[in-house]
């Protein structure tokens, strides 16, 4: 295979795995009964663990009055708590409750099983320059964003 074709084939296998994320991501929502940015936010708390109302805001991409209605939502559901930010007197710190762990995660398992053997198949050099191929493209992707919202 040449150069070019293989450029087509990584970009073709990138696109196949955003629509995969994406897909994934929908089927886990519906089985929650969360909308997909309800689910975004949730998964954002897994990962870190606690975020501000401004950190979720900015990796929804929603608004400060829409990030408040979708807290709101997600606490009378059970899958969110709001704590006391000790860093700022009138602010808040979020994190995603055990109820979401117990319900999300026997649902997720199987992928990040899969993941971990596939990535176990690869150097540590092979490793790194997935990670920099998959860090440079989410950063182009990010970056495109801004401009398209920049031009609104």
């Amino acid at each position: 295979m040449n150069k070019q074709e293989l450029e087509k084939k990584v970009f073709l296998a990138a696109r196949d795995q955003g629509i995969s994320s994406v897909l994934f991501r929908n089927a886990t929502s519906r089985k929650l009964g969360l909308n997909a940015t309800d689910a975004e936010c949730l998964s954002f708390l897994m990962m870190r663990g606690v975020a501000t109302p401004t950190e979720l805001a900015a990796y929804t991409g929603l608004t400060s009055g829409s990030t408040t209605a979708m807290l709101d939502r997600l606490e009378r559901a059970g899958f969110i708590v709001r704590k006391p930010n000790p860093n700022d007197r009138r602010g808040a710190l979020i994190e995603a409750d055990r109820h979401y762990s117990e319900l999300a995660s026997p649902l997720v398992a199987g992928v990040q099983q899969a993941h971990r053997e596939l990535i176990a198949q690869y150097t540590n050099e092979e490793l790194a320059v997935i990670a920099s191929f998959l860090n440079g493209f989410t950063k182009n992707v990010t970056d495109q964003t801004r401009k398209i919202e920049d031009l609104t």
